[in-house]
């Protein structure tokens, strides 16, 4: 199971011990390393990420602070020097509450519990599509049922979206960035400000620019890391019968 993180903190040293901790574990990649938590928005944005090291205590905004404003995160692993904040974190369904110094048994112990959460929620994925997961979109007054399973590729038209399928073309009054949060991240990745696309069925990957069917579809340079490994990364099953 490969696992995308961040680190947020404003210590050097509290950074340092965490990356050090993670060099045990090969399939944990760490994204990106801030020490302010809005200079992290960017990455979040992208998508991907599936879990944050999150401190409480930083000059401009608080982790917890930063947590409120966020309408959705991936998984929070606390770390923080204070043991005090621990009943108001678990508010924010936090995955678990570091207390530095952290020891590497229990970074592990954390570890552990994150990968089981990620396994549990990726298997669900996979069953949902066993069972003809959908969405009703909204074509001429109309809802039209379309299968995940079935969708190529979704593109911006401005105000609307055309969503390219097995079975057709669907046009419809909706953004980008709205349609590409209702589609499960494990399946489907934004790869440019203008396309979402679901990854098993990309057919070649060459340079900034991807093929599904007969369609080449550019891949924009703040989406290219992201999209890169999730396509590459794919094991080209949740969404086939």
């Amino acid at each position: 199971m490969d696992i995308k993180c961040l680190i947020i903190d404003d210590e050097a040293l509290a950074i340092s011990v965490i990356e050090t901790h993670l060099e045990e574990f090969r399939n944990i990649e760490v994204a990106g390393v801030y020490n302010n938590p809005v200079d992290a928005l960017p990455d979040l944005e992208k998508g991907g990420i599936d879990v944050i090291f999150l401190d409480i205590n930083m000059p401009r905004m608080s982790g917890l602070e930063f947590l409120k404003t966020l309408p959705e995160y991936p998984q929070i692993i606390l770390t923080t020097a204070y043991k005090e904040y621990a009943l108001e974190s678990y508010e924010f369904d936090i995955l678990d509450y570091l207390v530095k110094p952290i020891p590497f048994s229990r970074f592990l112990k954390a570890i552990n519990k994150l990968r089981a959460v990620l396994s549990e929620k990726r298997e669900g994925v996979a069953n949902d599509f066993k069972q003809d997961s959908h969405l009703f979109l909204k074509v001429d007054k109309k809802l039209v049922k379309i299968y995940l399973k079935d969708i190529l590729y979704i593109e911006s038209l401005k105000d609307y979206i055309k969503v390219t399928t097995n079975e057709g073309n669907y046009v419809s009054h909706k953004s980008i960035s709205s349609i590409t949060e209702e589609l499960p991240e494990e399946c489907f990745v934004r790869v440019h400000k203008s396309y979402t696309i679901a990854i098993d069925k990309v057919k070649l990957l060459e340079g900034n620019m991807i093929q599904i069917q007969n369609k080449r579809i550019p891949i924009g340079r703040n989406f290219a890391t992201n999209a890169k490994q999730k396509i590459l990364k794919d094991k080209g099953n949740l969404l086939n019968d």
